[in-house]
């Protein structure tokens, strides 16, 4: 079987897989920007903001880059942009990348907290808010003392701040475009470098094998400040001369519309979009001119998947990665679409090896940590190389999860080495949310876990009181709400009298899984 993916791939890819790099342009912005010379008036974004052709893209895209000299943005600055999808967001992307500047791009929706944490952690030169797109942005940018200016594509709010460059280099597949920013194990930001090429080898590869071809519209609902949206879906629409529907908000019965209406080719999202959608979607409703469906970010439920497939009527492929691999790891395929939901083949180019414990290649069918190598491996964790190392190892990247191989060749996610928990596609760290729910005054003791509900992972914390003291729920929910986006507050709360722990004193997390 995987001789048979391979030889498809290629077919589609039109090239041997280790000649796709010779086929890439230097920056991801040329690739995207060129099209404005072949199709200038084929619509490039579509928002609420309004429709974008190639040229007028363009044209943003230059206005941008424009100001940002003006603000003295030089090759190697990070431009930290907290935004949520749009047109604004998209043009100041690629004029970032046309200054072979890095941009940080961060989820307006996160709380004050989480965006000083990264702003510390990113050094930007300058933080540039999308103030039309969003109303948490507007409140970010006047909290952070922002000015506003007012260019062709949109309002902005913006200051510019003291920071030190990094080094630039003339290999893309060492120049740093993005950085996307996970809290990782330690609770602490960490700022993951994406390269040009990293993000090109996605959206190029991803739009071959997706057949996306000039014109085609996609739908992206999911966050540019991840790295699925950034570059598995928008880049990838756009790489192929396709439009992007730059959508902001997940809205059930707006997604349904547009599929019906609109000639929406693909649509890309979370398992929970795709519950959502089956409790929203009419009787009699049908795609207009759908083509493919592919879910991601979190573990797909087989009865969730049947239930999709029958009233959609395409098969809903389904994939892997994370962001430290730009995310794409592996992929089911249109061609040859599955039963069961395995996240499919590694993706042309790759290569991928399953550890056990003893750090042997596993056979197959015998669970091991797997470990990706490939174009689209990060760079590295910004100025953490200590970190950097203890994952990437002669360009070997440890995903820590553990996987199989079935007798296909298909990947079969078994669980995680760590603690992550993905929910909604969101990827949530529980020392995070310990740090915040401990700082409360009568809570001791915390741990969190993840809890498979309806196909979806919660987050569930279990507390102890601080002697003497009694824990008021609904107070510690204000807390968490206060210092937490919101996808990471528990969904449940659970008082314990003492949780149960080790000599050492560390909680013993996998007694209270099992119920202890």
């Amino acid at each position: 079987m995987l001789e048979q993916i391979a030889n498809k791939d290629q077919q589609l890819l039109g090239c041997a897989p280790e000649a796709v790099l010779g086929l890439l342009p230097h920056r991801l912005s040329t690739g995207i920007l060129s099209w404005a010379e072949k199709t200038p008036r084929q619509l490039a974004i579509i928002s609420a903001a309004g429709s974008l052709t190639f040229a007028e893209l363009a044209e943003a895209v230059e206005e941008c880059k424009a100001w940002l000299e003006t603000q003295k943005v030089h090759p190697g600055d990070r431009v930290m942009l907290i935004a949520e999808n749009g047109p604004a967001l998209m043009a100041m992307f690629l004029a970032v990348s046309e200054l072979d500047a890095i941009a940080a791009v961060i989820n307006a929706r996160l709380t004050d907290r989480e965006i000083d944490l990264i702003a510390e952690d990113c050094d930007p030169a300058l933080i540039v808010c999308t103030v039309d797109d969003s109303p948490e942005s507007r409140v970010h940018g006047q909290r952070l003392g922002c000015t506003g200016v007012q260019l062709a594509i949109a309002n902005i709010d913006f200051v510019a701040r003291n920071s030190r460059a990094e080094p630039v280099s003339d290999d893309p597949a060492e120049l740093v475009l993005a950085m996307i920013y996970t809290t990782g194990t330690t609770g602490t930001p960490k700022g993951v470098m994406l390269t040009h090429q990293n993000l090109m080898f996605i959206a190029y590869v991803s739009g071959k094998l997706r057949g996306i071809e000039a014109g085609d519209e996609i739908y992206c609902v999911l966050p540019m400040s991840h790295v699925f949206g950034l570059s598995a879906v928008s880049s990838s629409a756009l790489f192929a001369g396709g439009c992007v529907h730059l959508v902001s908000r997940f809205d059930a019965n707006e997604v349904l519309r547009a599929i019906a209406d609109e000639p929406v080719k693909g649509f890309l999202g979370v398992p929970t979009m795709y519950a959502m959608m089956l409790e929203a979607m009419p009787e009699n409703w049908s795609p207009k001119a759908l083509r493919f469906m592919y879910s991601g970010g979190s573990p797909l439920d087989p009865d969730l998947k049947r239930r999709v497939e029958a009233r959609f009527g395409l098969p809903l492929n389904n994939g892997y990665g994370l962001t430290e691999t730009g995310p794409t790891i592996c992929q089911t395929r249109q061609y040859a679409p599955l039963e069961n939901t395995s996240v499919g083949y590694c993706l042309p180019g790759e290569e991928i090896k399953l550890l056990g414990k003893d750090g042997e290649s596993v056979e197959t069918g015998v669970v091991g940590e797997l470990w990706v190598k490939g174009p689209n491996v990060m760079k590295g964790y910004f100025r953490k190389p200590e970190l950097t190392a203890e994952v990437l190892k002669d360009g070997w990247f440890n995903t820590g999860d553990l996987v199989y191989q079935d007798d296909t060749g298909a990947i079969n996610i078994s669980g995680r080495s760590k603690e992550l928990i993905i929910r909604s596609g969101f990827n949530i760290y529980p020392p995070e949310v310990e740090a915040v729910l401990t700082d409360f005054p009568s809570v001791s003791l915390c741990a969190v876990l993840g809890e498979m509900v309806d196909g979806d992972e919660q987050v569930i914390a279990y507390v102890q009181p601080a002697a003497g003291q009694v824990i008021d729920e609904v107070a510690l929910l204000k807390h968490a709400k206060q210092y937490l986006a919101g996808y990471k507050v528990p969904a449940r709360i659970v008082v314990m009298e003492s949780l149960p722990t080790a000599p050492s004193g560390k909680i013993l997390k996998h007694q209270l899984k099992n119920g202890a």
